[in-house]
């Protein structure tokens, strides 16, 4: 089931890049950015002294070993389902459409 998951997970960011590649971009609208501007002046000295640690970490060991288990068995058939097709049509197409 975990590798199932992973592959669903890899399915959508896969299709999620794919849209985003498929975008097509204008700019609309210049942008423009005014920041407020700052005077700073130093109104003393400063001394920093970090506190120190020491720091024991803990061992920590990791082995392998035989246990018996009961697993259930899984059987599999081919049954017809309804399932998704999508269709995508890039921005460009899109734009190209509009201009005909």
């Amino acid at each position: 089931m975990h590798k199932r998951s992973n592959t669903l997970v890899l399915g959508l960011v896969a299709s999620a890049a794919f849209v985003l590649a498929g975008c097509d971009v204008q700019k609309t609208q210049e942008g423009s950015v005014q920041l407020p501007k700052y005077d700073v002046q130093k109104t003393q000295e400063g001394n920093v002294n970090l506190p120190k640690y020491d720091v024991t970490a803990p061992d920590v060991t990791v082995e392998k070993t035989q246990k018996e288990v009961t697993v259930p068995k899984v059987t599999t058939e081919k049954e017809t389902i309804t399932v998704p097709k999508v269709d995508i049509k890039t921005g460009q197409e899109k734009a190209a459409e509009g201009n005909r």
